[in-house]
């Protein structure tokens, strides 16, 4: 068995909007080895980007407790959290979230501003990425000249040049087309190929079929795990 890198104990989210509470997330538990492909799968208000939130260090738990890399988070303050997350997690969203006028590298090199890498060296390390996953001609483009499937790919390196333990992706292909969609995806297996923990939070079962392990979530519940 492998280790376990993100551990959740009944877990459970509740929100307080006036004098109406609501139960977003509930007897959450889950341990997630390191090197697994999950996808999180769930209609929309089911529950899963509450859950995306939590295992991304984004926000905290009402109840329960949450270990990432044998390390409990949920008492976590926000800074201490900020910390963790630069540490720990890769974020790829569905809508890029790039700064439109700056150009891919310095959008992939951003993360690493944070851990006071000298700038010659994040932009090295941001162009070595980038050639990886084939944008290699595009260092200079800035983000708003890119196509939807190579702004998503900026932000895919950009998820990845801090060598995060765990690339956590929300509806990563949920604005693309379904050729850039394919190769999104194609992406992602080849990362945990090479031993990455992938984490893909969609309501797409097309997609969630593409990971090696689906848990589904409804009405703030695990449903099912296969």
């Amino acid at each position: 068995m492998n280790e376990v890198i993100a551990e959740l104990h009944n877990i459970g989210k509740t929100y307080h909007t006036g004098k109406v509470n609501f139960e977003a997330l509930r007897g959450i538990n889950l341990k997630i080895e390191r090197g697994e492909y999950i996808a999180i799968l769930g209609p929309s208000g089911s529950g899963k980007s509450t859950l995306m939130q939590i295992i991304g260090c984004l926000s905290t738990p009402t109840v329960g407790s949450y270990f990432l890399a044998g390390k409990e988070v949920s008492k976590l303050s926000g800074d201490e959290l900020a910390k963790i997350r630069n540490l720990y997690i890769g974020f790829v969203f569905q809508k890029f979230n790039l700064m439109p006028q700056m150009t891919a590298v310095d959008n992939v090199a951003l993360p690493l501003v944070y851990r006071g890498i000298k700038t010659e060296e994040r932009r090295k390390q941001a162009k070595d990425i980038l050639r990886h996953i084939g944008l290699g001609q595009h260092f200079s483009h800035h983000a708003n000249e890119l196509s939807g499937g190579q702004q998503q790919r900026v932000a895919i390196a950009r998820a990845l040049v801090t060598n995060p333990e765990i690339i956590l992706a929300d509806e990563p292909t949920g604005n693309l087309d379904s050729k850039s969609g394919a190769e999104i995806i194609n992406l992602f297996g080849e990362f945990n190929a090479k031993g990455k923990t992938v984490i893909i939070i969609t309501h797409d079962v097309s997609m969630a079929r593409h990971a090696k392990r689906i848990i589904e979530i409804q009405d703030g519940s695990i449903s099912a795990s296969r």
